[in-house]
């Protein structure tokens, strides 16, 4: 075992750093420096300032605040010291702990991927329910404000005030059963052909010209406004931001910041843009949406139709519709659609004549207003 070492030694009064000889004994380092200086240290009076690291040079120090001092560079000098002087070795790092440090290391690293994976797949998600049924409607409202006018900027909304009237008289009849919502429903008309709807927080639905122009009957709108309103009133669309955008968004919703919730509207309508809801709230939106119909006496068959015709445009080789592509199991969904209409349902009141509602429809290029009368 070696016990004679090379390295340097200053002795504290001046700069000068002399080549010295270092004997390891079991109490203490016996320095003798090239200029003929002798040194005794004591292990109880030595600490190590440097060399804990691989690569790094073996620093020691004795006394106060100019201390003397002894550099080595060989990194087995501390695996000899251990073994030289070993009860009080524990006062200097041991070379031999490098690689169980190293594995602690990549534990800890894997630990915190594994940590931080549970959080983002399980944490975060019942973190955002939770704040999704405290957060106040008006946080939603201005959060939904904020996204409809990135998902619909006012220079492409389709506004002409007699279709929009006739609009709202569908609005009006399918959130009839419920009254006392917290929140006022806004159906917003896009000037886009993307066959889709949004639901934005805060009871902002937004409907683009290309699925408008797909329904045939009021009724087909007024389903897929009653399953878009449930994920509004079910804050389906509030948890999915929460969830899926930034923890600046969460934060939001967890202190209510409503001037905070305005920043996050593009980021939000970027997430609600290429959001799928989990098969659970779909079913759930589903089956309370038609119940919602069949409460305000609108006819259900128009919600099953609409789906069977986005449903054929698909099966004749038509690019996928966005409205089914965030809307999975089409196939599915019809069925347990009509599994809930049964047999013996009683006749709905036309919402409006199939005359008016083709007018309707081309809201978007109206330049005249809308007449009903023949």
């Amino acid at each position: 075992m070696q016990t004679d070492w090379e390295g340097h030694y200053l002795d504290g009064r001046t700069a000068t750093r002399q080549r010295a000889t270092i004997r390891l004994l079991r109490s203490g380092v016996q320095i003798a420096a090239e200029s003929g200086q002798t040194a005794w240290w004591p292990y109880g009076e030595i600490r190590q300032t440097q060399g804990s690291y691989a690569g790094q040079q073996i620093r020691l120090e004795r006394g106060g605040e100019l201390p003397e001092v002894l550099l080595v560079s060989d990194a087995a000098f501390l695996t000899s010291l251990h073994r030289v002087a070993p009860e009080v070795a524990g006062r200097f790092h041991d070379p031999a702990l490098r690689g169980r440090r190293v594995r602690l290391t990549i534990l800890a690293a894997f630990a915190a991927v594994g940590l931080s994976a549970l959080l983002y797949f399980w944490g975060i998600p019942g973190i955002a329910s939770l704040i999704a049924t405290r957060v106040p409607v008006s946080w939603e409202e201005r959060l939904g404000e904020s996204v409809a006018a990135h998902l619909a900027p006012e220079a492409r909304r389709c506004t002409e005030a007699s279709r929009t009237r006739a609009i709202q008289e569908v609005v009006t009849a399918v959130t009839s059963p419920v009254p006392h919502s917290p929140y006022t429903f806004r159906v917003i008309v896009a000037n886009s052909p993307m066959v889709n709807a949004l639901a934005a927080p805060g009871g902002y639905v937004v409907v683009f010209r290309g699925l408008l122009e797909r329904t045939q009957s009021a009724e087909e709108l007024a389903g897929v406004l009653a399953h878009e309103f449930q994920h509004v009133l079910l804050r389906h669309s509030t948890q999915a931001l929460l969830r899926h955008a930034s923890t600046g968004l969460l934060i939001a919703g967890l202190t209510g910041d409503v001037s905070g919730a305005m920043v996050y509207g593009l980021e939000s309508a970027r997430v609600l843009g290429e959001l799928r809801y989990s098969r659970q709230a779909e079913e759930e939106a589903d089956r309370e949406g038609f119940r919602m119909l069949v409460a305000g006496g609108i006819d259900p068959a128009g919600m099953i139709a609409f789906f069977e015709t986005l449903n054929r445009e698909q099966g004749k080789g038509s690019a996928l519709p966005t409205y089914l592509s965030t809307h999975p199991s089409t196939e599915g969904r019809i069925e347990r659609l009509r599994s809930l209409a049964g047999p013996g349902r009683p006749a709905a009141v036309p919402l409006l004549s199939g005359n008016v509602w083709r007018d309707v429809r081309g809201i978007c290029g109206a330049t005249r207003p809308l007449r009903r009368s023949g």
